[in-house]
């Protein structure tokens, strides 16, 4: 079995290949920006590898608006969202919740979207699971990720029409019918999970496309000075690899892209980091 398909199972059902019993003190004193963790260069490498990034699967490792909360899902007989808060320098897991989204958070951190759902921030806290309305929570859609853009564009990739990614802009103060994106990105198998930067000046997402490095690969586009968008460029073997890389998001700090890897066919998969200076170096000439 392909690693990419043995991946789609395991997001798609949810059905977990193993069980993994955790205590309380599973995870070590984590002190310092990034989860305690040296910071990575311009080559990708595993994020805090053997306290997130271990045997069996880490999925979808973010940071909050602020970079004081990390959260990432794991396997909990289901599959489990856990987030960290660092208070007095110490990173600290203080909730765990079923999955039901991949995590992105709006760029003023307020709201924290997961697919056809969000909470929003209350305190301290988060509040109770939404709906974002009949206009996304149509059943002949399935959403793993919803991204926001600073302006309210969404951005959001469908499995259950093809593997396309969709985009939904504010205009008037109204938010507009999602739309299809062009063939630039919708083109290839398994495209999915787009991040938007939070002024919509690029857009990553994952597909497994002609002239890949192998299975799914991280592609970018970015907005051009008129306002479209231009061609989809693979980001290259400091990120991609002959696995399969997806997941991608930007730090909202601006300096770090975090992504998963597989590692092999027996769902292990891991939480990968690389510097965001990579960007910039893929950014076209003008």
């Amino acid at each position: 079995m392909r690693p990419n398909t043995l991946l789609r199972l395991l997001l798609l059902s949810l059905l977990m290949i193993s069980s993994t019993s955790y205590a309380h003190n599973e995870f070590p004193t984590l002190k310092g920006p990034y989860m305690g963790q040296k910071p990575a260069g311009l080559i990708a490498e595993p994020f805090a590898p053997g306290i997130i990034s271990k045997e069996g699967w880490e999925l979808e490792g973010v940071f909050a608006p602020g970079m004081k909360e990390f959260y990432f899902t794991t396997n909990r007989k289901r599959a489990t969202v856990m987030g960290f808060r660092q208070e007095n320098n110490i990173w600290t897991k203080y909730i765990e919740f079923p999955r039901t989204g991949e995590i992105v958070f709006s760029p003023d951190g307020k709201r924290m979207h997961m697919a056809k759902r969000y909470k929003d921030r209350i305190g301290n806290g988060w509040s109770e699971l939404k709906s974002l309305g009949p206009m996304f929570d149509r059943k002949d859609w399935g959403i793993m990720r919803l991204s926001a853009s600073a302006n309210g564009t969404y951005v959001f990739d469908d499995y259950m029409s093809n593997d396309v990614i969709r985009i939904s802009t504010i205009k008037d103060g109204k938010r507009q019918a999602p739309i299809k994106m062009d063939s630039v990105v919708n083109t290839g198998k398994w495209t999915a999970h787009p991040f938007i930067a939070p002024d919509e000046s690029y857009l990553i997402w994952d597909s497994e496309r002609e002239g890949g490095l192998g299975d799914t690969d991280l592609y970018i586009r970015f907005k051009q000075k008129d306002g479209s968008w231009g061609p989809a460029i693979n980001m290259g073997d400091k990120v991609n690899s002959d696995k399969a890389e997806f997941y991608a998001s930007v730090t909202p700090d601006g300096k770090y892209i975090l992504f998963n890897r597989t590692i092999d066919d027996k769902g292990n998969i891991d939480i990968y980091w690389v510097d965001a200076q990579i960007i910039e170096t893929l950014m076209p000439k003008l």
